[in-house]
Protein backbone atom coordinates (compact mmCIF):
# COMPACT_ATOMS: atom_id res chain seq x y z
CA UNK A 1 0.00 0.00 0.00
CA UNK A 2 1.67 3.38 -0.88
CA UNK A 3 2.05 5.94 2.07
CA UNK A 4 0.23 8.86 2.31
CA UNK A 5 1.59 12.00 0.60
CA UNK A 6 3.29 14.29 3.18
CA UNK A 7 2.94 17.91 3.00
CA UNK A 8 4.95 20.82 4.89
CA UNK A 9 3.90 24.27 4.76
CA UNK A 10 5.62 27.00 6.35
CA UNK A 11 4.06 30.27 7.07
CA UNK A 12 5.89 33.17 7.71
CA UNK A 13 3.12 35.56 9.16
CA UNK A 14 2.92 37.37 12.00
CA UNK A 15 -0.85 36.80 12.40
CA UNK A 16 -1.97 33.02 12.95
CA UNK A 17 -5.57 34.47 12.40
CA UNK A 18 -4.99 36.53 9.27
CA UNK A 19 -5.02 35.68 5.58
CA UNK A 20 -1.99 33.97 4.89
CA UNK A 21 -2.26 32.01 7.84
CA UNK A 22 -6.08 30.69 6.92
CA UNK A 23 -5.55 30.48 3.40
CA UNK A 24 -2.97 27.60 4.21
CA UNK A 25 -4.82 25.83 6.84
CA UNK A 26 -7.57 25.75 3.70
CA UNK A 27 -4.54 24.29 1.92
CA UNK A 28 -3.87 21.65 4.33
CA UNK A 29 -7.66 20.55 5.10
CA UNK A 30 -8.82 20.11 1.59
CA UNK A 31 -5.73 18.21 1.27
CA UNK A 32 -5.71 16.22 3.97
CA UNK A 33 -9.61 15.54 2.99
CA UNK A 34 -7.53 13.61 -0.25
CA UNK A 35 -5.81 11.69 1.48
CA UNK A 36 -2.47 13.57 2.75
CA UNK A 37 -0.62 13.75 6.02
CA UNK A 38 0.34 17.23 6.50
CA UNK A 39 2.15 19.32 9.10
CA UNK A 40 1.63 23.45 9.47
CA UNK A 41 5.08 25.73 10.64
CA UNK A 42 4.07 28.72 12.03
CA UNK A 43 7.50 30.26 11.63
CA UNK A 44 7.64 33.17 14.55
CA UNK A 45 7.30 29.92 16.53
CA UNK A 46 10.02 28.22 15.16
CA UNK A 47 13.67 28.75 16.74
CA UNK A 48 15.42 29.87 13.95
CA UNK A 49 18.94 31.70 14.50
CA UNK A 50 20.06 34.46 12.28
CA UNK A 51 22.77 33.78 9.67
CA UNK A 52 25.56 34.35 10.57
CA UNK A 53 27.17 33.78 6.85
CA UNK A 54 30.22 32.27 8.30
CA UNK A 55 29.78 29.87 5.30
CA UNK A 56 30.71 26.78 7.11
CA UNK A 57 27.35 25.12 5.57
CA UNK A 58 28.84 25.73 2.29
CA UNK A 59 32.58 24.70 2.70
CA UNK A 60 32.47 20.75 2.14
CA UNK A 61 31.96 19.08 -1.10
CA UNK A 62 28.76 16.95 -2.08
CA UNK A 63 25.00 16.64 -3.14
CA UNK A 64 23.65 16.87 0.39
CA UNK A 65 23.55 20.35 1.72
CA UNK A 66 25.83 21.57 4.43
CA UNK A 67 25.02 21.37 8.43
CA UNK A 68 25.12 24.74 10.37
CA UNK A 69 26.91 25.14 12.89
CA UNK A 70 23.98 26.86 15.04
CA UNK A 71 22.28 25.32 17.76
CA UNK A 72 18.60 25.71 16.60
CA UNK A 73 15.42 24.13 15.11
CA UNK A 74 16.52 24.78 11.50
CA UNK A 75 17.93 21.02 11.14
CA UNK A 76 15.07 19.77 12.34
CA UNK A 77 12.77 21.75 10.32
CA UNK A 78 14.90 20.86 7.04
CA UNK A 79 15.09 17.27 7.95
CA UNK A 80 11.32 17.13 7.84
CA UNK A 81 10.95 19.33 4.45
CA UNK A 82 13.22 16.93 2.99
CA UNK A 83 11.13 13.81 3.83
CA UNK A 84 8.04 15.44 2.35
CA UNK A 85 6.84 15.43 -1.08
CA UNK A 86 5.45 18.58 -1.39
CA UNK A 87 6.06 22.25 0.46
CA UNK A 88 3.35 25.38 0.55
CA UNK A 89 5.50 28.31 1.39
CA UNK A 90 3.54 31.48 2.29
CA UNK A 91 4.74 35.03 3.12
CA UNK A 92 2.61 38.42 3.62
CA UNK A 93 3.95 41.39 1.47
CA UNK A 94 5.78 43.82 3.92
CA UNK A 95 8.10 46.65 2.28
CA UNK A 96 8.14 45.03 -0.91
CA UNK A 97 9.00 41.65 0.16
CA UNK A 98 8.64 38.36 2.09
CA UNK A 99 8.63 38.90 6.63
CA UNK A 100 11.87 39.54 7.40
CA UNK A 101 10.96 36.27 9.64
CA UNK A 102 11.16 34.35 6.47
CA UNK A 103 13.90 36.03 4.99
CA UNK A 104 15.44 34.65 8.16
CA UNK A 105 14.55 30.97 7.18
CA UNK A 106 15.37 31.68 3.52
CA UNK A 107 19.04 33.12 4.62
CA UNK A 108 19.43 29.52 5.94
CA UNK A 109 19.08 27.62 3.00
CA UNK A 110 22.58 28.86 2.04
CA UNK A 111 23.57 25.29 2.97
CA UNK A 112 22.18 24.05 -0.10
CA UNK A 113 25.14 25.64 -1.81
CA UNK A 114 28.67 24.50 -2.65
CA UNK A 115 30.66 27.90 -2.28
CA UNK A 116 34.20 27.21 -0.93
CA UNK A 117 36.45 30.18 0.23
CA UNK A 118 38.08 31.37 -2.53
CA UNK A 119 35.49 30.80 -5.44
CA UNK A 120 33.48 33.53 -6.59
CA UNK A 121 29.91 32.54 -6.93
CA UNK A 122 27.98 29.41 -5.20
CA UNK A 123 26.98 26.78 -6.96
CA UNK A 124 23.32 24.79 -6.13
CA UNK A 125 25.06 21.12 -4.57
CA UNK A 126 21.40 19.30 -6.39
CA UNK A 127 19.77 20.90 -8.96
CA UNK A 128 16.89 17.38 -8.88
CA UNK A 129 13.23 18.80 -8.17
CA UNK A 130 11.24 15.85 -7.01
CA UNK A 131 8.80 18.08 -4.61
CA UNK A 132 6.09 20.27 -5.79
CA UNK A 133 5.32 23.53 -3.91
CA UNK A 134 2.51 25.81 -3.66
CA UNK A 135 3.01 29.30 -2.90
CA UNK A 136 0.84 31.94 -0.76
CA UNK A 137 1.20 35.59 -0.93
CA UNK A 138 -0.77 38.17 0.03
CA UNK A 139 -0.88 42.43 -0.51
CA UNK A 140 -3.05 46.09 0.76
CA UNK A 141 -3.02 45.67 -3.42
CA UNK A 142 -5.47 43.69 -5.55
CA UNK A 143 -3.93 40.52 -6.58
CA UNK A 144 -3.46 41.38 -9.65
CA UNK A 145 -0.79 44.41 -8.98
CA UNK A 146 0.42 42.11 -6.11
CA UNK A 147 2.06 39.46 -8.33
CA UNK A 148 3.51 41.79 -10.38
CA UNK A 149 5.34 44.47 -7.93
CA UNK A 150 7.44 43.54 -5.15
CA UNK A 151 9.94 40.32 -4.62
CA UNK A 152 7.74 38.30 -2.85
CA UNK A 153 6.97 35.43 -5.22
CA UNK A 154 10.52 35.49 -6.49
CA UNK A 155 12.03 35.09 -3.00
CA UNK A 156 9.55 32.07 -2.24
CA UNK A 157 10.34 30.48 -5.38
CA UNK A 158 14.05 30.40 -4.81
CA UNK A 159 13.57 29.18 -1.34
CA UNK A 160 11.27 26.27 -2.98
CA UNK A 161 14.03 25.38 -5.86
CA UNK A 162 16.31 25.29 -3.00
CA UNK A 163 14.53 22.69 -1.03
CA UNK A 164 14.03 20.74 -4.23
CA UNK A 165 10.49 21.88 -5.48
CA UNK A 166 8.85 23.16 -8.39
CA UNK A 167 5.66 25.44 -7.72
CA UNK A 168 2.86 23.49 -8.79
CA UNK A 169 0.44 27.22 -8.16
CA UNK A 170 0.69 30.14 -6.83
CA UNK A 171 -2.28 32.03 -4.37
CA UNK A 172 -1.80 35.83 -4.31
CA UNK A 173 -4.25 37.35 -2.14
CA UNK A 174 -4.94 40.85 -3.08
CA UNK A 175 -6.67 44.01 -0.54
CA UNK A 176 -5.80 41.86 2.32
CA UNK A 177 -5.08 45.00 4.23
CA UNK A 178 -8.97 46.31 4.75
CA UNK A 179 -9.61 45.62 8.20
CA UNK A 180 -7.68 44.84 11.65
CA UNK A 181 -9.19 41.54 11.49
CA UNK A 182 -9.97 40.56 7.87
CA UNK A 183 -11.07 37.27 7.13
CA UNK A 184 -10.33 35.40 4.13
CA UNK A 185 -12.13 35.91 1.12
CA UNK A 186 -14.77 33.13 -0.69
CA UNK A 187 -12.81 33.45 -3.99
CA UNK A 188 -9.05 32.96 -2.41
CA UNK A 189 -10.90 30.46 -0.01
CA UNK A 190 -12.13 28.35 -3.02
CA UNK A 191 -9.01 28.49 -5.15
CA UNK A 192 -7.18 27.44 -1.67
CA UNK A 193 -8.58 24.04 -1.41
CA UNK A 194 -8.49 23.63 -5.40
CA UNK A 195 -4.80 24.44 -4.76
CA UNK A 196 -4.86 21.57 -1.61
CA UNK A 197 -6.93 19.10 -3.89
CA UNK A 198 -4.13 19.84 -7.20
CA UNK A 199 -1.05 19.20 -4.70
CA UNK A 200 -1.95 15.75 -3.16
CA UNK A 201 -2.69 14.83 -7.39
CA UNK A 202 0.69 15.77 -8.25
CA UNK A 203 2.70 14.31 -6.07
CA UNK A 204 0.07 11.06 -5.65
Amino acid sequence: MKNKPYIVALVGSYRKNGVVSSAVEEILASAGESGAETKNVFLPDTHIEFCTNCRSCTQEEGSTRGRCVLDDSMEELLDMIERSDAVVLASPMNVGTVTAVTKRFIERLIGFYFWPWGSASPKIRNSEKNKKAVLVTSSAAPAIFAGLSGTVQKQLKTAAGLLGATPAGVLSIGLAAQQIDQELDERSRKKARMLGKQLVEAVG
